[in-house]
């Protein structure tokens, strides 16, 4: 198979991160037979830098022709901390969802056994937790018309959703819920939004013609909230729009223990972007510290993409046999402390090992 795969660094620990996921990519197309043509683009500060833009035209001519695009991280201080800049690096990562239509988020969480105790919360809780979170990502508040009073004593951000925007992201969660355990939970605000009515009526009547095989449920935001730090294993697939998915989602990501560990993926009718969820982290950038694993885990979420499963799941084999082997990065704690750049190797390691027992199984 040959694919064409988009690689935006970014800033900060991105391109360290981003290198690691590379070379996973590049061991997996070299033991299956594949062929991965990558071409790099700006995004982010680095861009701003350069082309005085976040997300320049060249960038997204390339995000355009690619099968997949693996993304690293943006945001640099001297943009976060200074609110009166006139263009920011997050600028980027919005107009970059917008443009390429890239309308879902999903972002798996599960919890490690290895890792149970840098959990915050009890080990009995989190044991064996697993869900995956689908958030709605170009519409509701974030991209809503925003309004500011002459006098700038007032304010107002509008939230708007229609039919489509909501049946596109729902048909994939009860379709990722098939091939799951088989529930789909809505969180909203039903009780108070008009938008939340409207998820609510729209994904009923869809699940009720389509996927009367689903179980689906309802909490409210607020409880939602509540119970993922309560039972975070009664979930399955988390459905929701944009707000809500981004507070909910950077919550679940604490259930690891690290955010170190947690892929991404944003997907559309065109393409599919996939990236760490950890964010820039400029204070460890070349320092060969920060934790490669979610960018990699990102990296087999791209294979799924592309149909590789078989693949990807040699990819997540790997990072767990990392992890049971008591290396990692610093902020796992681990009994042997390695660089990003050798919890890499280790990991290109174990993936040469799992394929070729696969292969000689087969």
């Amino acid at each position: 198979m040959q694919k064409n795969i988009a690689i935006l660094p970014g800033d900060g620990i991105g391109p360290e991160v981003t290198e690691q996921a590379k070379k996973a990519l590049d061991t997996i197309a070299e033991l299956f037979g594949h062929q991965f043509h990558y071409t790099w683009g700006d995004i982010g500060a680095i861009a701003i830098d350069r082309t005085g833009e976040p997300f320049p035209d060249a960038t997204f001519a390339v995000c355009s022709q690619a099968d997949a695009i693996l993304f690293g991280a943006v945001g640099h201080p001297k943009y976060d901390n200074d609110p009166n800049a006139p263009v920011r690096p997050e600028q980027g990562l919005l107009k970059m969802r917008k443009t390429l239509g890239l309308y879902a988020n999903i972002r798996p969480v599960v919890t490690y056994p290895a890792l149970l105790h840098l959990s915050p919360l009890r080990e009995d809780r989190v044991k064996c937790a697993d869900l995956v979170i689908f958030r709605e990502l170009t519409g509701g508040i974030y991209f809503g018309k925003k309004w500011r009073s002459d006098d700038r004593t007032i304010a107002s951000d509008e939230c708007s959703y229609s039919i489509l925007e909501i049946e596109r992201i729902t048909r994939l969660a009860f379709e990722s819920a098939r091939q799951r355990r088989g529930k789909v939970t809505l969180v909203d605000k039903a009780n108070v939004l008009e938008t939340s009515r409207l998820w609510r009526e729209t994904v009923r009547q869809l699940a009720a013609a389509d996927y009367p095989d689903i179980a689906l449920d309802y909490l409210y935001v607020d409880n939602a909230a509540m119970q993922l730090i309560q039972n975070p294993r009664q979930f399955d697939v988390m459905l929701t729009e944009n707000m809500f998915g981004d507070i909910l989602s950077d919550e679940a990501s604490v259930l690891t223990g690290s955010m170190g560990l947690l892929p991404s993926a944003s997907v559309g009718s065109t393409t599919g972007l996939f990236e760490p969820i950890h964010g820039s982290y400029p204070q460890a950038a070349g320092l060969d510290i920060a934790n490669p694993l979610a960018a990699i885990l990102s990296a087999a979420m791209l294979l799924d993409y592309l149909a590789l499963h078989t693949e990807a799941n040699v990819v997540r084999d790997a990072v767990t046999a990392v992890l049971q082997s008591g290396s990692g990065t610093e902020d796992l704690q681990p009994a042997t402390i390695l660089k990003c750049s050798e919890v890499g190797a280790l990991t290109v390691q174990h993936i040469q090992k799992i394929a070729q027992k696969a292969h000689s199984i087969a």
